[in-house]
């Protein structure tokens, strides 16, 4: 019959199509099942760690963007954002300023990668891996999720949130302090039998209204690594910093205090460190910027990295047992 064949065809294309949106169906149904028992995870990670640490109206954790894990602390000093993701600060505005740090409206928020602005943690390499290019660059800390081991309210109103990670011999310690300055504080113990080394940098991006405008002053004689000249090495004249294209610098043996003059936002940053022999300054400006996912073409000029550091020369060589401390206080003077 002339109509048997084409019946059989029809036939087995609807069947083909049913078995299709039952497949499609099956899987959405899948994806629901799992992104609930996510969320049912999270939220239950959530309410545990405030019973253990939030404080009433000053502390919480709650759902932060891409769904990572939040804590944010409001006072009447400041208000501040921490992610146990990287031990990441993402957020700090003292009381009546403009926020003191700045982050990527194109940052990812993804576990396994890193937060793009505001305070990356880099440990225990800086940059690339020098006997391993294929591994991530800065280090492993800033995009493993870090263990909250206190939150607590000071006497003066300071909040201080304690995190705290270990990768192969090193166990270390975070604290970040927020009242009217943000204060961040890093504790390296070598708990080895053996020497251990390692490079460590607070990568703290801060906001600024121009960089084409701002001088950083504090670092005037000083030797730095050019890393965009090849990584050639030269001493910063006895002027203040000033930006006209990409720069990436990292001066060595230097303690100094450093002062972000901004004419824009008509203030100043003043980054006072401990335990650093390194300060790095970077800004990408438009072609590098342009090449980074996470990084919008156009935010540059809104930025710059003036970085707590060992690194390079000054990197640390710790003794079995010996701890290395490392801090950094960030404050805006208007």
């Amino acid at each position: 019959m002339v109509t048997g064949p084409s019946l059989t065809h029809s036939g087995c294309e609807r069947a083909a199509r049913q078995a299709k949106a039952h497949g499609q169906n099956l899987r959405i149904s899948l994806a629901a099942n799992s992104a609930t028992r996510k969320l049912r995870r999270m939220s239950s990670i959530i309410n545990d760690l405030n019973d253990r640490f939030a404080i009433g109206g000053v502390a919480r954790f709650e759902a932060g963007q891409g769904g990572l894990i939040r804590l944010s602390i409001a006072t009447d000093q400041a208000t501040a954002a921490v992610y146990p993701h990287g031990a990441h600060v993402t957020h700090f505005q003292s009381s009546g300023d403009e926020p003191l740090l700045w982050m990527s409206e194109k940052s990812h928020f993804k576990t396994g990668q890193p937060i793009r602005g505001g305070v990356p943690v880099i440990f225990p390499w800086f940059g690339p891996r020098q006997d391993d290019p294929d591994a991530p660059a800065h280090g492993l800390v800033r995009t493993a999720e870090w263990s909250v081991t206190e939150v607590d309210r000071l006497d003066d109103g300071t909040v201080r949130v304690s995190l705290g990670i270990s990768l192969d011999s090193f166990n270390i310690v975070y604290r970040v302090s927020v009242g009217r300055r943000l204060g961040l504080e890093m504790i390296v113990d070598n708990l080895s039998d053996t020497s251990a080394s390692f490079e460590q940098a607070l990568h703290t991006y801060l906001t600024v209204g121009d960089v084409r405008q701002i001088r950083v002053v504090g670092l005037e004689g000083a030797t730095y690594i050019d890393k965009v000249d090849g990584m050639a090495r030269k001493q910063q004249s006895a002027a203040p910093i000033r930006f006209a294209g990409e720069t990436d610098s990292v001066y060595l043996d230097t303690e100094a205090i450093v002062r972000v003059e901004d004419p824009v936002l008509a203030r100043t940053i003043v980054v006072q460190k401990s335990g650093s022999l390194s300060t790095v300054v970077w800004n990408p400006w438009t072609a590098k910027a342009s090449r980074m996912a996470d990084f919008g073409d156009d935010e540059w000029p809104g930025m710059v990295c003036i970085e707590t550091a060992n690194v390079a020369d000054n990197s640390i060589d710790l003794a079995p047992g010996d701890s290395a401390t490392m801090t950094a206080t960030l404050e805006i003077e208007s």
